[in-house]
């Protein structure tokens, strides 16, 4: 549920802020943009923090290398918040992000059902975590969408 706090907050607080005269941030995209990469550097945190194990042990069984791709998905993640910061590439990120949500997605059913934890704590069951998930492809593809062939700031 942080990922989703960090995104509904920092949202929040940018539109604010560009409602209040920061002209930056008069663009919900642009606070968009922004709040998703807050939220997935805050997800690409926990691929090498003292989540890790978890995370690993959320790759379906049937995947090769799973420390690997828990690396490369972190790796993934940074570049694209990263790259949700820079206007022209911002679209290209969100393209990027989403296929990498929907990619990761077997991991949170697999983990659902296997019953794992994450943090000490059950990972969300499956439904409320399909929801989230919808959430969050939802507002990669609205970057997506409102910043393809426009270069917003």
């Amino acid at each position: 549920m942080a990922p989703l706090l960090v995104l509904t907050v920092s949202f929040a607080l940018l539109v604010v802020l560009g409602r209040l005269g920061v002209k930056h941030l008069a663009s919900w995209v642009t606070c968009l943009r922004y709040a998703l990469a807050a939220m997935f550097q805050l997800t690409a945190s926990a691929h090498w923090g003292s989540r890790r194990a978890e995370l690993v042990a959320m790759v379906p069984p049937a995947l090769p290398h799973p420390e690997l791709l828990v690396t490369a998905t972190g790796v993934l993640e940074i570049a694209g918040a990263a790259a949700l910061l820079v206007p022209r590439l911002a679209p290209w990120a969100a393209i990027g992000l989403t296929m990498l949500l929907v990619a990761m997605f077997p991991a949170n059913v697999h983990a659902a059902r296997a019953g794992l934890t994450l943090g000490g704590s059950p990972v969300t069951p499956l439904v409320p975590r399909t929801l989230l998930q919808i959430v969050f492809v939802a507002a990669t593809v609205a970057v997506a969408i409102n910043t393809r062939g426009r270069n917003r700031s």
